[in-house]
């Protein structure tokens, strides 16, 4: 299909997708896959858009309660964005987790959608703890980029730029991308689609920002860890997710434009 002639678009995720550190959940979560919903409307005001995404849910989950909601929505343009929450998990196996991704690019692109996905950051830049992940993170894009080029998948490479590390490219939480990191992942996924108008401005690093004194810094990762870290490692020792007893924001094609959108970054 020609760039810009998408009319049912839809996206299946966890937090990312749904939004979150873009909004919240009193004025509403906007994220990157609504935002990229905004530049395909701008090409094509018909475009109809649904989010499928529910944050907490691991690549399996994603495959076994959003696959066919989405193919029963007759798509012509899917995103598939997952594996994060799988990365920091104890246990890890980097081939089921790319087998499922790649299961759904399959019959995504079976069904005649065109799919689009991501690849993840160095975590280990953003957040310093995370570091022992850090292999994952490239063992899985790797496997992402694959799937993808046997699927012909197109794939928004946001991981290898140094701008998809600054600290202000994500919320306090350093999990979640904040409104300025949602609205990047989405240009660049507009790019990578070739949408008209779109350009390369995503890829292009902020202004150079003073570096936190040593002792300043490592004040700012121990609170990080008492406020995010041991709060999520809390609910993994419980067996809860943040995503318990949610659903889908946007279960159905709804117009782009019902979009409920924060103020802009």
């Amino acid at each position: 299909m020609p760039s810009g002639e998408y009319l049912r678009y839809v996206a299946l995720g966890d937090s990312q997708t749904e939004g979150v550190g873009d909004g919240d959940d009193t004025v509403g979560l906007r994220g990157w896959a609504d935002r990229f919903a905004e530049h395909l409307g701008a090409v094509n005001p018909g475009l109809r858009y649904a989010n499928l995404a529910v944050r907490g849910r691991v690549a399996a989950q994603v495959h076994a309660e959003q696959l066919a909601p989405a193919l029963a929505l007759r798509p012509d343009l899917a995103s598939v964005v997952a594996g994060v929450n799988d990365l920091l998990r104890p246990k890890f196996d980097a081939e089921e987790v790319a087998g499922h991704l790649e299961e759904m690019f399959a019959a995504l692109t079976a069904a005649g959608a065109h799919v689009v996905t991501l690849t993840f950051p160095d975590v280990g830049k953003i957040a310093p703890i995370a570091r022992p992940v850090r292999s994952r993170v490239f063992d899985i894009n790797a496997r992402i980029r694959a799937a993808a080029a046997r699927h012909g998948v197109t794939v928004a490479d946001f991981a290898p730029l140094a701008v998809a590390t600054d600290p202000r490219l994500w919320s306090e939480d350093r999990l979640h991308a904040s409104p300025l990191g949602h609205a990047r992942i989405a240009a660049a996924a507009a790019y990578a689609l070739h949408l008209p108008g779109s350009d390369q401005a995503w890829s292009l690093p902020l202004e150079t920002q003073a570096r936190p004194a040593a002792l300043r810094a490592a004040g700012a990762e121990v609170r990080w860890a008492a406020g995010f870290l041991g709060p999520w490692i809390g609910r993994r020792l419980r067996g809860r997710s943040s995503g318990d007893g949610r659903t889908a924001k946007r279960p159905e094609l709804l117009p782009w434009g019902a979009v409920a959108a924060p103020p802009a970054p």
